[in-house]
């Protein structure tokens, strides 16, 4: 799999950030959450994946590129 930064909300481009692969999917680099109390609460969290947390502004800005892009939203 390979990796097209998109985006970040760090000024040196480091954690968090948004990629894009080569398979279509995104890859989402943040801090790891580690709390139990907070891990209890996902949901059907299956062997092999993990829960990063990325500000809200770093979805919100990829999501106003995309839609600037194409002119409508994506689903």
């Amino acid at each position: 799999m390979r990796l097209r930064f998109l985006a970040s909300t760090s000024e040196a481009g480091a954690c968090p950030s948004l990629y894009e692969t080569d398979r279509g999917t995104i890859v989402v680099q943040g801090m790891h959450v580690t709390d139990p109390t907070t891990l209890s609460d996902l949901r059907d969290v299956l062997p092999g994946e993990a829960a990063v947390e990325v500000p809200r502004e770093l979805l919100t800005e990829i999501a106003r590129r995309v839609f600037d892009q194409s002119g409508a939203p994506t689903t």
